[in-house]
Formats: C-alpha cells, sequence, structure tokens
C-alpha cells in the first residue's frame, strides 16, 4: 500500500462535477493498495461518515484479490447536519434519513467528479468499479445513476465507464426522480441494464436501517437495473463481517471475470 499526497488537493470549478464557486472541497488523502497479480480492474472504495481512506485499505488489502488495484480516498471535512453541524469528513452534507429529505447534488457531483477524476488515468484495458460502505455506499450509488444517465447532476458529462458497483450498509441519494431520469432515454436504460450492482445490508443495522437498503434496491430495480443482486444479513448491525466480504470478493470475481481469488 502507498499514499498518494498529491490527491490532497482542493476540487475548484473547473472540475466537470462542481457546479458553482461557492463551495470548494479539498479531498483528504488517498490510499493505493496495488495488485499482487496481473492488474484487471481498479475500484475505488469510499469510507462511511467520518471516517478515512487508510482503514477500508487496510481490509481490502487482505483480501484475496490478487488482480485488483484498490484506491481509497479520503473524503472533504465539512459540517454535517445529521451532526448538529458538526465537522467531519463527509462525501456530502446530509440531515435526517428519510426518503423526502433534501438531497445534497452539489456535494454529491464534487465527490463523484472527484472519483471520477481517480478512474479517469487507469489504463484501457482494466475494468472500473466503485463501492463503498455506509454513506460511501450513498456515494457509489449515486456515481453508477451517473454513469447510466450520461451526466452528473448537474448536466455535465459523466466520463468513466463503470463494470461494476458494491454497496454496503447504505442507501440510494435521488431515488424519487430516477425512474423518469432513466426511462426518459434509450441509452440511458440501456447503461442501466448493463451495470453490475451488488448491495448488502444488515438486517438489524441501526444507523442506516434495513429499510433503506431495502428501498434503494427496489428503486433501482424499478429504473432499470436489472443486474442488481441484494443481499441480506440476519444479526449483521451497521459493520461488516467476513462472510459478507467473502461474497463481495466472489461477486466482484464473477463479474469482472478476473482470474481467480488466491487462497
Amino acid at each position: 500500500m502507498y499514499i498518494c499526497n498529491e490527491d490532497s488537493r482542493e476540487e475548484k470549478t473547473k472540475d466537470p462535477g462542481s457546479r458553482t464557486a461557492r463551495r470548494t472541497c479539498e479531498f483528504g488523502r488517498t490510499y493505493v493498495v496495488r495488485p499482487k497479480g496481473k492488474h484487471q480492474a481498479t475500484i475505488v472504495w469510499l469510507h462511511g461518515l467520518g471516517d478515512n481512506g487508510s482503514s477500508w485499505s487496510q481490509l481490502l488489502e487482505s483480501l484475496p484479490l490478487p488482480n485488483i488495484k484498490w484506491i481509497c480516498p479520503t473524503a472533504p471535512t465539512r459540517p454535517v447536519a445529521l451532526l448538529g453541524g458538526f465537522p467531519c469528513t463527509a462525501w456530502f452534507d446530509v440531515g435526517e434519513l428519510s426518503e423526502d429529505g433534501p438531497d445534497d447534488f452539489e456535494g454529491l457531483d464534487a465527490s463523484v467528479a472527484h472519483i471520477a477524476n481517480l478512474l479517469s488515468t487507469e489504463p484501457s484495458d482494466v475494468k472500473l468499479g466503485i463501492g463503498g460502505f455506509s454513506m460511501g455506499s450513498a456515494t457509489a450509488l449515486y456515481s453508477a445513476t451517473c454513469f447510466a444517465q450520461g451526466k452528473y447532476g448537474n448536466g455535465n458529462p459523466y466520463p468513466v465507464n463503470l463494470r461494476a458497483i458494491v454497496g454496503l450498509s447504505g442507501w440510494l441519494p435521488g431515488s424519487r426522480s430516477l425512474r423518469n431520469k432513466i426511462e426518459g432515454s434509450n441509452e440511458a436504460a440501456r447503461r442501466a441494464a448493463s451495470l453490475p450492482i451488488l448491495l448488502c445490508h444488515g438486517i438489524c443495522d441501526d444507523v442506516v436501517p434495513y429499510k433503506y437498503g431495502e428501498k434503494s434496491a427496489q428503486f433501482l430495480s424499478l429504473a432499470g437495473f436489472r443486474y442488481l443482486t441484494f443481499k441480506t444479513y440476519d444479526g449483521l448491525g451497521h459493520y461488516t463481517v467476513p462472510k459478507e466480504m467473502d461474497e463481495v470478493c466472489n461477486w466482484l470475481s464473477a463479474r469482472l471475470g478476473l482470474d481467480g481469488l488466491r487462497s
């Protein structure tokens, strides 16, 4: 594993995912886990609220997936409404989780553009994906919707060809309007139908309740994301367990056509 300090930079309005000059987001350190075998896929993995890229990079480095390069960025530190305005690392601002709550599309667009930038320099023969936990899962799923539509929420073009999305213990931002956006375009519907998505959620999650994972899977399916697998885990709270990560490994290996798991 190594650390990319050069990714600790401000994402200003020149970024295609950024709409205005009112907000600049200084992203934290990016941690990279190099593939131990032939480089076949690169996945950006996104941490949850208040975390950083380091902790997930250590777990990902231990997985038996020698053909994947993992990129683990750290979100900007920003005031978070859910925490009463207390600043912590967050991919976007979030208040109380509810289907009717406002979504911070400006923050989402900036983070999703940063992720796309990290992937845009990967070799052309390498398959690209995004995964995440909790708020990182929400950001990965929003990336999936941008990929399907071919554009960010602000209308600027989305530049990366995604081949896999993994979301653990998360939710889908912008779920209420997604179906209309996808159904309005044949190309968006085609991309949505072709993108493999794995969602995993614990029945006993008391931070992002299970119903949000279940409804996210339903909204995505209704919008045309047909290549979706939804896994549930009895007794699992807001954390991950080896059984879940084993299923993530098997799913990624199969969907990305990797050379095989390392024993």
